[in-house]
């Protein structure tokens, strides 16, 4: 699996290169993330959060889309954030098909996809300052 990772401030953008995304290509990509699930910021200074572009992605099989949804909930258990964007269509009524849509955290574009994550980013420190402060 072909992917493209361009590393932004608060974030990683990476963009697939596949047409379809199967099991096997979520597991390759949860292997290539899971490294970004050690801590927030790693010891290069790399941001965890994730935007996943998968705009060259035109079908997706339902054991993907489910491992997607698994990897998402991974992100958000180590207070991360993981959007995906750019859905085309099919792959849009696969997900809605499979029911898994709605618990997808997806944007149309990806300039959502970094409002979302710098949101969420603003969201946890103010929670840390919260709880600091208890």
């Amino acid at each position: 699996m072909e992917v493209k990772i361009d590393t932004k401030e608060r974030f990683q953008v990476v963009s697939l290169a596949t047409a379809c995304f199967s099991a096997t290509m979520a597991a390759e990509l949860s292997q290539k993330l899971s490294p970004y699930l050690q801590q927030n910021v790693n010891s290069s200074g790399t941001p965890g959060n994730i935007v996943l572009n998968m705009t060259a992605v035109s079908s997706i099989e339902p054991e993907g889309a489910r491992a997607l949804l698994q990897l998402q909930q991974e992100f958000y258990e180590h207070n991360q954030s993981f959007v995906i964007c750019e859905l085309q269509r099919p792959v849009e009524e696969t997900l809605d098909k499979e029911e898994l849509l709605e618990l997808l955290n997806s944007t149309p574009t990806e300039s959502e996809a970094w409002d979302i994550v710098q949101m969420e980013e603003i969201e946890r420190e103010l929670l840390d300052n919260e709880f600091s402060q208890d």
